[in-house]
């Protein structure tokens, strides 16, 4: 069972149909939409600032969440998809984004809607990618637009994809108590 727990008065809030890994961790002011997932050893600390994430959000495993002291906060739209070991703090990211494996978005920095960061890039504090561009590199740069509905429609069946995911672990989970 995925670790849930309080911190300075706050609770996190789970949306419905979520899916959270038994190694995931969320800790304090965070609340999650429907039908995301949280996967293994991924951890969303809401310990210092809020943690606000949309609907059909997928954050996989590794990825690290957390933000500034009274200054920065984390916002995700609805269908984001959040790679592999992706370190979030304190940064925006609109609907339909992607950030790529292994990416670093730093303090208040901020990803428009259907925007992609690549796989491995560092995305420099108050650093803004404006809707349905591509960044990559150390730090991002620029590397071209993407087209509107090409994005939107691979990010929804990416999110699709993983509540997907999440539904067999649900499976395992009712078969194995049939058996009991």
């Amino acid at each position: 069972m995925a670790i849930i727990k309080s911190v300075r008065g706050f609770t996190p809030k789970i949306g419905k149909n979520c899916f959270l890994a038994d190694n995931a961790v969320v800790v304090g002011d965070v609340v999650i939409g429907d039908d995301c997932s949280v996967w293994y050893s991924t951890v969303l600390r809401g310990d210092v600032n809020s943690i606000r994430i949309g609907d059909r959000v997928n954050i996989q495993d590794g990825s690290v969440l957390h933000t500034l002291y009274e200054k920065s906060t984390i916002e995700l739209g609805n269908d984001v998809s959040i790679g592999h070991n992706v370190v979030l703090h304190g940064c925006k990211v609109r609907d339909y984004a992607l950030i790529g494996m292994g990416a670093i978005v730093m303090d208040d920095a901020i990803v428009g809607e259907g925007a992609l960061v690549a796989a491995g890039s560092v995305v420099l504090s108050r650093t803004y990618i404006g809707p349905h561009e591509m960044w990559a590199g150390a730090p991002a740069r620029f590397v071209k637009m993407v087209e509107p509905e090409k994005a939107k429609e691979m990010n929804v069946k990416i999110a699709k994809n993983y509540l997907m995911y999440s539904k067999w672990y649900d499976q395992e989970e009712a078969e194995k108590k049939e058996n009991d």
